[in-house]
């Protein structure tokens, strides 16, 4: 980058930065997202070789978070058993991977798979029919929330919300669950 591009990219960052990263905020749900969405435009900012030759810089830097939004959704259709589970580290219990593990050699695996498949169909029963269902074809079917809009008829936003409630409820409802493994 010349020194004449990097004070424009220094200029550039100065006026759009915290305009660009409200506008990423407002359409993810974590602030750690939205900085590395905004980070990766930043570098397919400084690619560019020639940043005059962009035109309107604007419009260049909001079509491109645009589309780094959408690939950070298809990156993450759906919420995973861990964030069902929720946040974990080292030292949580590897819910996900008990789930999928072979339980033919030990009895308290199948008996702890049984449980949490019980506990989950019951927590399942208490949503309303519309949740349960788009989360069943999410999170079981593995269809994509687009998917299931289309499926639905519905609006892509209306679908997403009545997956969020589904998580929010059973991840409530299965905390004391999670909770009695974990201790």
């Amino acid at each position: 980058m010349s020194a004449r591009d990097t004070k424009s990219f220094t200029e550039t960052v100065k006026t759009y930065g915290t305009q660009l990263l409200r506008f990423v905020k407002a359409r993810v749900k974590r602030t750690a997202d939205a900085e590395d969405i905004l980070q990766e435009v930043w570098y397919q900012f400084s690619r560019v070789t020639n940043i005059d030759d962009l035109g309107n810089a604007g419009a260049w830097l909001y079509s491109v978070t645009r589309n780094k939004i959408t690939d950070s959704y298809r990156k993450k259709k759906h919420e995973s058993l861990e964030d069902l589970a929720g946040e974990g580290d080292d030292e949580s219990f590897p819910i996900a991977h008990l789930l999928v593990a072979d339980e033919s050699s030990n009895p308290e695996l199948k008996m702890f798979k049984e449980i949490f498949w019980d506990e989950l169909m019951q927590a399942l029963d208490e949503l309303p029919e519309k949740q349960k269902k788009v989360f069943v074809m999410n999170e079981i079917e593995d269809m994509t929330l687009q998917e299931i809009a289309n499926q639905e008829n519905e609006n892509l936003k209306t679908i997403i919300s009545r997956k969020s409630y589904a998580v929010k409820h059973l991840r409530l409802r299965l905390r004391g669950l999670y909770d009695e493994l974990n201790s």
